[in-house]
């Protein structure tokens, strides 16, 4: 019988802890569509609170959250500047084009790292041949490049950058809470000067379902009659919240733990040979893992690890991605190096 499979596809495999649970089954309910559920408002003025915004809005998905911001902040047919490693450009379904109608100007980024002086040479002048140039999303920390995080002198360079142009800002933190720990600075820092943010609870924050997306209160106000645009509007919306009250009060400072195991992680992958990894990128609970040595595609090594019991995620043509999590204990680690190291050993 084979061993129970480490998971380690991303920090979304997280479960519900046992007092979610209890404060879902517990939660008081109303209609969140007529702003009659106490549950969700309890936790929006939480989220605001914990973002460092005025107001705050619960939403399905964090695909969602960053949609709409996309919508309330530009006009159809606007352009938005991010960077061409974004997940808003690589990993939400052409939704900018498709539904915000939106025109993207990707810029490259190094290790995640944007360019002020590159982003600033982006931004067009108003010319009746272009799309006006509207919003800067940033992101933050950066999924594709590793997890990595953007320092806080850099992101606020860059809100500078387009401030000075007119242009909003807007932040993806899906994991900015990450980001913060990481950093060792305020959340409140990341966020004081971007106009809105996106964060998830479905991540590291371990809950089923739900991102927070924050901003002023005018925004938020516009935010919510988009959300209902996009057949978002929720009912007895008070089981997500009352586990995001849960996650906001116990499952932040955690999140260190999950950064020092993915380290951990990291160092014994690195010392398999036909395995490499830039230790320089390991900042949080991200591990990409480079298996170019073993002359094998991404897809193969993926299905080779769950042979043996390691569940991973691809990032073509040349890297896979581990995602440490609180289900991971200091034993699971070992024990998915082990494996990790059974796995190659097998071809190279």
């Amino acid at each position: 019988m084979s061993p129970k499979p480490i998971n380690l596809r991303s920090d979304t495999q997280t479960l519900p802890t046992p007092a979610m649970l209890q404060a879902i089954a517990s939660a008081e309910l109303g209609d969140d569509t007529y702003d009659a559920d106490p549950t969700v408002k309890r936790f929006e003025a939480m989220a605001a609170a914990a973002i460092g915004k005025p107001a705050a809005m619960l939403a399905i998905s964090g695909h969602m959250a960053n949609l709409i911001a996309l919508i309330v902040h530009a006009p159809a047919g606007s352009e938005v500047i991010l960077d061409a490693d974004s997940h808003i450009f690589h990993y939400e379904v052409g939704s900018l084009g498709s539904v915000a109608h939106l025109m993207p100007w990707p810029v490259t980024s190094e290790a995640g790292m944007l360019d002020p002086q590159r982003v600033a040479a982006a931004i067009r002048e108003r010319d009746i041949h272009y799309p006006t140039p509207r919003l800067l999303c940033l992101e933050n920390t950066h999924n594709r490049s590793g997890g990595r995080v953007i320092p806080l002198g850099l992101h606020d360079e860059l809100c500078e950058v387009a401030h000075a142009r007119g242009l909003a800002v807007h932040l993806d933190g899906a994991r900015i809470f990450n980001a913060a720990i990481a950093a060792g600075v305020s959340v409140h820092a990341y966020t004081a000067k971007v106009d809105s943010v996106m964060f998830a609870l479905t991540k590291g924050l371990s809950c089923p379902l739900g991102s927070v997306l924050a901003g002023d209160e005018a925004f938020i106000a516009e935010a919510r009659h988009v959300r209902r645009r996009l057949g978002g509007g929720m009912r007895q919306a008070g089981i997500i919240a009352a586990a995001g009250i849960v996650a906001l009060e116990t499952m932040i400072e955690p999140l260190a733990h999950d950064h020092a195991r993915a380290r951990a992680l990291a160092e014994g992958l690195a010392r398999i040979p036909g395995l490499r990894v830039d230790m320089a990128s390991v900042e949080t609970n991200m591990v990409y893992v480079n298996h170019t040595a073993t002359g094998r595609s991404t897809d193969q090594i993926i299905e080779l690890l769950a042979r043996h019991s390691v569940i991973a995620s691809n990032r073509p043509p040349d890297h896979i991605r581990l995602v440490t999590n609180r289900h991971h204990d200091d034993a699971t680690i070992t024990e998915a190096i082990t494996r990790v190291q059974a796995a190659i050993n097998s071809i190279v």
